[in-house]
């Protein structure tokens, strides 16, 4: 699939990609000053996030590594289905590091609430969340969600991580998937 192939499949852009950065460098500031003197593990949530985690640890000045999981509660559906499964666990025991999770979006709020008692579970020194989007229309829990990106209206979105069947992640923007692509219940 070339470039023109996937711009076809946007609707529309809703964000823009020097917005996207802009945004991205406010909030490494925000969290470089809230984690002042001390080392920060970023949790990445597979797949989505590893564009915006990249980003978002280039703009943090502060000691910091980095692990991932994968968990689902989709399967092939596109809303969740509330059964939260872990794919790929950490490697790194959190016990006792501050702990930032890195989402790049949060929809019901179902699958990040078993990821943050999960993760709690492990006894971190701290644990909070930083979000490139958030759907607060569609929150089924309420979640605390440290950081927030931008707050987006109940669309489809597409880019800079964000997939539909796996597509469309490599754009360096956020998109709203085409009319003619969106599934049925999307």
């Amino acid at each position: 699939m070339n470039r023109a192939e996937l711009n076809r499949g946007v609707g529309e852009v809703l964000i823009d990609e020097d917005r996207l950065q802009a945004r991205i460098r406010e909030l490494g500031d925000e969290i470089t000053q809230d984690y002042a003197g001390k080392e920060l593990l970023l949790v990445g949530v597979l797949k989505g996030a590893v564009f915006f985690m990249a980003d978002l640890m280039r703009t943090i000045d502060l000691p910091c590594e980095i692990d991932f999981m994968a968990i689902s509660s989709y399967g092939a559906a596109t809303s969740s289905s509330g059964v939260v499964r872990i794919l790929k666990d950490l490697d790194i025991n959190i016990g006792g590091r501050h702990v930032l999770v890195i989402e790049d979006i949060i929809d019901s709020g179902l699958t990040l609430s078993y990821l943050v008692r999960n993760l709690e579970s492990r006894d971190p020194a701290s644990l909070a969340v930083c979000a490139l989007l958030t759907k607060p229309e569609r929150r089924e829990i309420d979640v605390d969600v440290r950081y927030v990106g931008f707050e987006i209206p109940n669309k489809f979105v597409i880019g800079y991580g964000l997939d539909f069947a796996e597509r469309y992640r490599n754009l360096p923007f956020v998109g709203v998937l085409h009319d003619d692509l969106m599934p049925e219940g999307a």
